[in-house]
This record gives structure tokens, sequence and C-alpha cells, in this order.
């Protein structure tokens, strides 16, 4: 039983791994093209997003077993046999490539669209918005959807063992039902829920590292180094070039600040106004001037001379 388990497990791993790499390389142009070609998109092409979309749902419609039957001959054609592991990994892309390219889709709508809008602002091309803001940012989710396309390649290399493709799934079949060994059954079972269970922990693991927000608008594009002006060489008055629509926001700002600055000016000097002119306020403020000083009177000074009779008074201080 153990030498038949490991040779499965092995022949079934084989299979997966290959197809999930081609599912990638497949699935992940077509969900980003099914993105940016939608109402809205960078590449709005309503034809060509009905077109794709309409391919990717019949490829998720037809169950794996009836694909698998279909593409015999093509299979054949392509690897030159439509049985064992290798001629496997043929069907088992094509039927996971439509279920990644929506799951790509749907991770990409989830990035903010005010990041692509301010990297198109600073001069970002469409190449760049994928590279370095959709993908970045849809990456614990990309990583959430090929844990899951892993998982379901699983399940299918276990139901092309019934067509002539070897794995975990001929073995069941084969030793297990056919058989009728329970014991065998019961174990291959158990093999593939560990399997699926590691695969799914490794994929929370990668999400957990995965950095979120990895893509900022001044990170995405090289920051514009400083030019002086012309007027004065003073490193305090260099300025950037602006984008026009970045020249617009900051002279709607500066009108703004000068109309906040010109209404507390005008409340500023109303109050000052309501308070000079208050009755109460120069009552108390003659009141204080009629009240005598409470600091003590200088003393009087003697006359210096005996000739003069005007007698000399200190001034006070002020």
């Amino acid at each position: 039983m153990q030498p038949l388990l490991e040779q499965g497990t092995v022949d079934t791993l084989y299979m997966v791994l290959w197809a999930t790499f081609v599912t990638v390389l497949g699935g992940l142009p077509l969900g980003i093209l099914l993105v940016l070609t939608d109402k809205g998109g960078l590449l709005q092409n309503r034809p060509v997003n009905k077109v794709v979309g309409a391919i990717v749902n019949v490829g998720r419609s037809l169950p794996f077993i009836i694909l698998l039957i279909a593409l015999i001959p093509f299979t054949t054609f392509v690897v030159g046999t439509f049985i064992g592991p290798t001629a496997m990994i043929v069907p088992l892309a094509i039927g996971a490539i439509p279920f990644f390219a929506r799951l790509v889709e749907t991770a990409i709508r989830e990035v903010d669209h005010g990041l692509v809008e301010a990297v198109q602002a600073m001069g970002g091309g469409i190449p760049t918005i994928v590279r370095k803001v959709l993908l970045p940012q849809a990456l614990p989710s990309l990583v959430s959807g090929v844990t899951t396309t892993v998982i379901v390649l699983i399940g299918y290399s276990a139901m092309a063992g019934a067509v002539g493709g070897e794995g975990l799934g001929s073995k069941a079949v084969t030793y297990g039902y056919q058989r009728f060994d329970t014991t065998f059954m019961l174990v291959t079972v158990v093999v593939l829920v560990v399997i699926v269970t590691v695969v799914q922990l490794i994929g929370d693991g990668v999400v957990r590292l995965s950095p979120a927000g990895a893509a900022r608008p001044e990170a995405v594009l090289p920051r514009p180094r400083l030019r002086p002006s012309k007027n004065s060489p003073d490193l305090l008055s260099r300025r950037l070039p602006l984008h026009p629509k970045e020249a617009l926001f900051v002279r709607k700002n500066i009108k703004l600040t000068a109309g906040v600055a010109a209404t507390a000016a005008l409340a500023l000097g109303l109050s000052a106004c309501g308070t000079s002119s208050d009755p109460s306020s120069s009552k108390d403020s003659a009141g204080a001037a009629d009240k005598p000083s409470s600091s003590p009177r200088p003393r009087r000074r003697t006359p210096t001379s005996s000739t003069t009779s005007r007698t000399t008074w200190p001034r006070r201080r002020a």
C-alpha cells in the first residue's frame, strides 16, 4: 500500500504544480484584460470585453470530466498521448484558466480607483499602473486566488484518474473502488485531505507576510528633481514642475485660503469695533481714570537756592 500511495502522491503533485504554473501564466493576463477593457477601464472596449467574458463563462460552465474527454484529441496533438500525468496537465490547465481569470478580475477590482487616478495625474502609463499599482495592491487577494486554484486542481487531478491519468485518484479508483478495498480508499482520502490542508496553510502564511498597500503614489514614479527658479537661486524659492491638474488644485487652494483669511480678519475687526463702542466698557475706563492712584506721591524737594522763591516739583514718571 505504501509504495502505491507514494507514487500516487508524487504524480498528483507533479500534475498540480505544472498545471498551476500554466494556469497563472494564462489566467493572470486574461483577468487583467477583463478589468482594463470593462466600462470605465483604462482600455475601455466593450466588444473585446464581451467576447473574452463569454469565453471565460463557457470554460467555467463545463464540468471537468466532460471537458477532459472533449480535449482528448487536442491533448494527443500537443503531448502525443492522452494517458499519464504529463498528458493530464493540458486539460487541467485549460479547465482552471477561466476559473483563475475570474479570481484575478475580482481581486483587481478591489483596488482603490483613486490611487490609479493619482498615478495617472503623475504621468504614469498603463504598464506602470498595472505593474506598480494594480498587482501590488491586489497581491494578498491574488495569493488567496492561487491557493484556491491549487485546491481545485487537486480535486480535478483526482477526477483525471478515472480517464487514464495517474495520481491518487487513479489509485483510489483502481485499488480502492474496483477491488472493494475500503481501507485503501479511506487512506487515499486522508492523504488528499492532508495535502489540501498543507496547501491552505502555506497560502494563508504567504498572505499574512505579503505587504498591504505596497504601492503609494509617491513610490510609483521617481520624484522629479528640484530646479531653481529664474529669479532667485535660493533653495527656498526652488519649485517643482507641476502637472496642469495639480496646478489647478494649488490655485483653488490658494484662493480658498485667501478667502478664509479675509473672512477671519473681517470678523476680528468687527469684534474690535464692538468692544470699543460698548458703553459699559467706556464707563469702566472713565471710573478707573477718576480713581486716585494707589501709588505713593513723591516727597517735595527743598529749594536748592535761597534766591529763587520758585519751588521745583519732580515730574511724575509715566
